[in-house]
């Protein structure tokens, strides 16, 4: 009698705990599915003639977005953006030979996503350049601000391409 009282507290408890219906979705879902409006290829505003085009696409199931970089139509590097639970994780495969995951840094603005450093895979960190810090800047509906932090020796190098859809 005891255990069944308990257990319907136990029960009791979780649903007046769970979240309502119609609540608000966590934060990592809201970030991928922002992230999601990258679909489509992009160039750089500076330089149109540029051989560099960056190429956002969807893939397992519109669960997995990929970030393609291609210069003259070659493959140079793919980033992958998932969920992880409540994270949304980055894998960067890095001409380097190195693999940099990120996990998503607490959002104060829904248009500005920024992803630090996790962990890597086959990273001498030491020898290699790695990507520490990535953002991305939503806030101009023409244009895509893509920033990115890359450490070798502890030394930082910061980068930023303004990017607009290639027609």
């Amino acid at each position: 009698m005891i255990k069944t009282a308990f257990s319907m507290a136990i029960v009791a408890f979780s649903l007046a705990t769970a979240a309502p219906a119609g609540a608000q979705p966590d934060t990592a879902t809201t970030a991928f599915e922002t992230m999601k409006e990258t679909v489509g290829i992009w160039r750089p505003v500076e330089n149109p003639d540029s051989p560099l085009r960056i190429r956002f696409s969807l893939t397992a199931g519109g669960t997995v977005l990929v970030e393609e970089w291609t210069r003259n139509g070659q493959p140079h590097s793919l980033t992958l953006y998932h969920r992880d639970g409540a994270d949304l994780i980055a894998t960067h495969y890095c001409p380097q030979g190195n693999q940099p995951r990120l996990a998503m840094l607490p959002q104060a603005d829904r248009s500005v996503i920024r992803f630090a450093f996790k962990d890597a895979t086959d990273l001498d960190a030491m020898d290699e350049s790695h990507v520490v810090a990535l953002a991305f800047d939503m806030s101009d509906a023409d244009m895509l601000v893509r920033r990115e932090t890359y450490q070798r020796n502890d030394t930082d190098e910061k980068s930023e391409l303004r990017l607009v859809r290639e027609s």
